[in-house]
């Protein structure tokens, strides 16, 4: 579904991903993890559009996206959903939901969207009539995961869900994870919560210091001794 071949992304002057090269099949969860400043935001933005890759290509679906404009890649069906969430904390829950179908080819299918929406997020349909940034962190972070499952994303690009929640909201957000793979939506994932992303992925990439470092099953990646002994504190 998703091939990064090579990527090479600067800001300005300076070099912040090397070569990177990333493969998502369908139907998968695929983790990229790595410490605070690694570049894995950047590597989303920029399989995303809203960077543009120095050398190297990015391939959505067998076609080149790397030089069109972010709108076309989310009709294409990739969505991102960035850290921090980024609602609209004045409007209502619902209103930032139905702005996920704001495509004209998925407006006749809002209805249904929204009942998925809130059956996988029951909180949400309490609230729905509620200013946004009037909810918890948590609520917020589900209230962003279902305004982009309202465009029926073939591939959901999700930037530290877990950031800054409380541990049972951390459990709660990797279940929904769970589910969303079910639905047949192919999830690439950036989370510095290693354990849990490692868990629950199917294959798993390491970016150090922009380069990918290692790569593999997410179970084979649990069970590196560099990752017990860098990422995960065990010795």
């Amino acid at each position: 579904m998703l091939k990064v071949h090579e990527i090479d992304v600067f800001y300005g002057d300076v070099q912040v991903i090397r070569g990177v090269s990333i493969e998502v099949s369908e139907g998968e969860i695929v983790s990229l993890v790595g410490g605070n400043g690694a570049g894995k935001s950047t590597v989303l933005k920029t399989i995303a559009g809203f960077l543009r890759p120095r050398t190297g290509e990015v391939e959505f679906l067998q076609t080149r996206i790397d030089q069109l404009p972010t709108h076309q890649i989310v009709d294409m069906g990739m969505v991102l959903i960035p850290e921090g969430r980024k609602i609209f904390p004045k409007m209502t829950v619902l209103e930032n939901l139905e702005l996920g179908a704001y495509l004209p080819r998925f407006r006749g299918s809002s209805h249904q969207n929204l009942q998925r929406v809130f059956e996988m997020f029951p909180i949400l349909h309490d609230r729905k009539n509620q200013d946004a940034g009037t909810l918890s962190g948590g609520e917020q972070q589900m209230l962003a995961i279902g305004r982009c499952l309202m465009s029926q994303p073939k591939l959901l690009l999700l930037d530290e869900p877990s950031l800054g929640l409380a541990p049972l909201l951390v459990e709660e957000i990797f279940r929904v994870l769970g589910n969303i793979r079910e639905s047949e939506t192919t999830v690439l994932l950036v989370e510095q919560n290693v354990h849990h992303s490692l868990a629950l992925c199917d294959h798993a990439f390491l970016l150090e210091n922009g380069s990918i470092a290692l790569q593999g099953t997410g179970q084979e990646l649990l069970q590196s001794t560099y990752m017990k002994e860098a990422y995960l504190g065990i010795s």
